[in-house]
């Protein structure tokens, strides 16, 4: 799609969005990014109201507050992990000679 601008004496071609793969791809990669931060705030933050139960004496068992805070802790740990592996793809991308 191109649209002409007319004007003093000569014509613009201006170009529509970005529909490409490259550029669907990448929104896609960063709405995934999003919704798994999002995913392991919220298993943190359930996890520190499991342990603010436990230290009130609301908690219901030990169990749950136990698994509450493993999962935040695993989601944490995998989070960290992505990071690490895009920071190393990143880096690899980098040195790739054109």
């Amino acid at each position: 799609m191109s649209i002409q601008i007319t004007g003093a004496g000569s014509s613009l071609p201006l170009r529509g969005a970005d529909t490409s793969a490259v550029s669907t791809a990448k929104s896609g990669f960063a709405d995934i990014m999003k919704s798994t931060i999002q995913q392991v705030n919220q298993a943190q933050n359930t996890g520190e109201q499991a342990i603010e139960k436990l230290n009130t004496g609301n908690a219901d068992s030990l169990h749950e507050v136990m698994l509450a805070v493993e999962e935040a802790d695993i989601s944490l740990k995998m989070l960290v992990q992505m990071r690490n592996k895009a920071l190393t793809a990143y880096e690899e991308v980098m040195r790739m000679q054109i």
